[in-house]
């Protein structure tokens, strides 16, 4: 099961039939339905939520928009993810029995290992882009930048992905795909890393960014209370689903590693205490999932303006689905009409080209700046 493994090159020697040996003894069962409810829906919801996230963003994103760039490399993400539940819900299902090969198990683990750091690193980078949007409008003027933001994603794709690459060189128990392993020295530390700089700094700044844009708003004059009252809830919002996703799981893993220096590296005392806690972390690491469906909703189709564009596409297919309907009655016409050219001479004439909605970017939402933009997703 992934998010409590850790790379490191040390293999379990013993294997027990249905549980494995860095396990202590913890049951898989106690966790299944839970995990397999969970992963399932996440997938089934987040799919097309974030499908339309990616084309929602690419379109404002060609048009210059600057947040757009992070909101486009996180639906991306998530897709990426989101597209490996299944193998993890197939995985849970045949009682952690992994029939797929070592490859593709450290495919998929790699990539849910890198989703969860690359989505909370990319929350951090779309909350300081929008602190810069908001409290500093006038001196950001000109300086944020597509280019910055393109390079900064790539930079988050890098690193997490450059941290995460031993996952490739870890040996794994036969058919099994990263169980989490007894701990020791090496991993208490790794997971010490995890909670400061993959949580706590993230929370930090997510926090701090999303107060000053809603003191920011609160004192401006331009703004009716109403408008006002949505960024405060916004703001709210954010920083509450990141803390239900991914605080629970950090936290325990601090707990895991605190416990195991308090024990001093006992084998028997934490081994104890690490299977009462394996049911809880995997409920609490599937939990993490449900940022892949509140992302999306909360920075993008949550938006007036995303609805509307969302209502405008709707009517624009529908309308061009009407004109593709005339244009093909009007060549059946033409057709029946060739037997009578000297009658019917005036009648020939065809609709002009029709192109499908959402195609033009360039004239979609001209009037909406990047500025209108974050001030809709505060």
């Amino acid at each position: 099961m992934p998010g409590n493994a850790t790379p490191v090159t040390t293999p379990l020697s013993q294997t027990v039939p249905g549980l494995s040996a860095g396990l202590c003894n913890a049951s898989f069962e106690e966790s299944r339905v839970v995990l397999v409810v969970v992963y399932s829906t996440v997938c089934v919801l987040g799919l097309p939520a974030n499908c339309l996230t990616a084309w929602l963003t690419l379109l404002q994103a060609l048009q210059g928009n600057v947040l757009a760039v992070y909101l486009f490399c996180l639906a991306l993400c998530e897709l990426l993810y989101l597209s490996t539940l299944p193998l993890w819900v197939i995985y849970i299902q045949n009682e952690h029995r992994w029939t797929l090969g070592p490859r593709a198990c450290k495919v998929t683990a790699y990539i849910f290992f890198c989703n969860i750091y690359i989505s909370i690193l990319l929350l951090c980078c779309i909350s300081c882009d929008r602190f810069l949007a908001v409290v500093y409008a006038l001196e950001s003027r000109g300086r944020r930048l597509q280019k910055t933001a393109v390079f900064i994603s790539a930079c988050v794709f890098v690193l997490v992905g450059l941290v995460y690459y031993p996952v490739f060189d870890m040996e794994i128990e036969k058919e099994s795909c990263f169980e989490p392993m007894r701990m020791n020295e090496k991993i208490a530390g790794y997971h010490y890393a995890r909670f400061a700089v993959g949580f706590a700094i993230p929370l930090c700044t997510i926090a701090f960014t999303n107060h000053r844009i809603f003191r920011s708003i609160k004192l401006s004059m331009g703004l009716t209370a109403a408008q006002k009252a949505k960024v405060k809830h916004s703001a709210i919002a954010v920083v509450v689903i990141f803390l239900v996703c991914f605080a629970p799981y950090h936290v325990v893993l601090l707990i895991k590693a605190a416990t195991f220096s308090y024990y001093r590296g006992d084998k028997v005392a934490v081994c104890a205490f690490e299977a009462s806690l394996y049911t809880v972390s995997m409920v609490f690491l599937c939990l993490s999932t449900v940022n892949s469906v509140a992302d999306p909703i909360i920075y993008v189709l949550a938006t007036d303006h995303s609805r509307q564009e969302v209502s405008r596409i709707q009517k624009g297919w529908k309308k061009w689905s009407a004109k593709t309907e005339v244009t093909k009655l009007t060549h059946s016409k033409d057709s029946e009409e060739m037997h009578f050219p000297m009658a019917l001479a005036d009648d020939c004439a065809l609709p002009p080209p029709v192109n499908p909605p959402g195609l033009q970017p360039a004239k979609w939402g001209s009037a909406h700046t990047p500025e209108r933009l974050v001030e809709e997703t505060c």
